[in-house]
């Protein structure tokens, strides 16, 4: 049964892109071996299948556009001819790797906390032992082009990190990934020392002046994709592989970021995750630190400096007191799933928009509207000038 599931799964990430919502409610509603027949036109769609589908698709707040199946079936006609799984899979044999899927036990539990954009399997290259759980992993991340300044900053506190016992989650790119994972392998003490993310296939380093790096963490650490193998790197993936390095890991640390950097969405899915997010101040003079001084001064992220205090952040004191937790979930009984996202979105310190949450959020402006008027009610959100927070008794 496993051997079909894993099969199944190997195809449709090929048919699939990543974090198509539709496809992966039909995963959810039919399993992935149904749902492949049903993709692929072997199978057709029985008359409640659709419905099903719509219903999994506004829980998770992103049904308003679907078109209906039909056209989704469309869109995944023309990769149908493309799907060789066995081809895939002996491809990873051949390379030492493999694929794992949820019901294996390498499968790392946080990645469930995604919750439908959850990914479909891993493509993996490296030890054959289990991922580390996000309580001992860090993301590092920032610019391609990184300072001196920026290396430095990450080269100590990869290698501090690494030191203590955690393992370093990143991208595998030039910059602040790869200053990294080197100061991580550098420091490693013991099990995984870092875990390299990758936007294509496995089967390829990417990009090719960090292929011997990327060999070196694949013998050494991991190595994963959830694309198969011969994908190509688009921009699209590496915005979509930046929310696996946010769930693997229980804090994210933006070292340097220009304005817009790509390190700031993977931020802003720690974030709307629940995870902690750290930035490390830079000089105002540079643009490479302009995206870390945005989420310091709107409040997204805490300012960090050395290793200490990203361990803080990792397992922050009093973070297991079961009182706190049982006064949490007391508070969240009977929410709806879109005021528990939106709820997760509220920064517990400073102010937010509504358009900063909505983009957070993944909620339209109007469904945030209503859901912090409902969270205010409940006692759960507090306005400040048309501006949100968390509620600092629920913090």
């Amino acid at each position: 049964m496993k051997d079909a599931e894993r099969l199944a799964r190997a195809a449709l990430s090929r048919l699939f892109e990543p974090q198509d919502a539709p496809a992966l409610a039909l995963v959810r509603q039919a399993g992935a071996e149904d749902a492949l027949k049903v993709a692929s036109g072997q199978l057709a769609a029985g008359p409640g299948l659709e419905r099903e589908i719509s219903g999994i698709l506004a829980e998770n707040g992103a049904g308003s556009s679907w078109p209906g199946l039909r056209e989704s079936l469309k869109r995944w006609a023309p990769r149908v001819p493309e799907l060789a799984p066995e081809r895939d899979l002996e491809t990873m044999k051949r390379l030492g790797g493999r694929l794992i899927i949820p019901a294996d036990e390498l499968w790392p539990a946080q990645l469930t906390d995604l919750g439908l954009q959850e990914p479909l399997c891993l493509w993996w290259r490296g030890a054959e032992q289990e991922l580390p759980p996000a309580a001992t992993a860090v993301a590092l991340v920032g610019s391609r082009d990184s300072t001196s300044y920026g290396a430095s900053v990450t080269g100590d506190l990869a290698y501090a990190l690494a030191r203590r016992g955690f393992s370093i989650i990143s991208g595998g790119a030039y910059g602040i990934d790869a200053h990294a994972h080197r100061a991580a392998l550098a420091g490693a003490a013991s099990g995984l020392p870092t875990v390299a993310v990758m936007a294509g296939g496995v089967d390829r380093f990417y990009p090719a002046g960090n292929e011997d790096l990327l060999r070196t963490v694949a013998n050494q650490g991991a190595v994963l994709a959830e694309v198969p193998p011969g994908s190509a790197p688009t921009r699209y993936r590496f915005l979509q592989r930046n929310r696996l390095i946010a769930a693997l890991a229980s804090v994210t640390v933006v070292v340097e970021a220009r304005w817009r950097s790509g390190a700031l969405n993977t931020a802003h899915h720690a974030e709307s995750l629940g995870r902690a997010v750290g930035a490390v101040p830079g000089s105002v003079h540079s643009a490479n630190s302009a995206g870390c001084h945005r989420l310091l001064r709107e409040g997204g992220a805490v300012c960090v400096t050395d290793a200490g205090e990203i361990a803080e952040l990792a397992a922050p004191s009093g973070a297991s007191l079961p009182d706190d937790k049982a006064v949490r979930a007391a508070a969240h009984d009977g929410l709806g799933l879109e005021d528990l996202i939106l709820l997760d979105a509220l920064p517990l310190r400073t102010t937010s928009s509504v358009e900063k949450l909505s983009t957070v959020a993944g909620l339209s402006p109007d469904s945030v509207r209503a859901g912090l008027g409902r969270l205010g009610l409940l006692g759960l959100a507090e306005s400040d000038r048309g501006r949100w927070k968390r509620a600092g008794k629920h913090v």
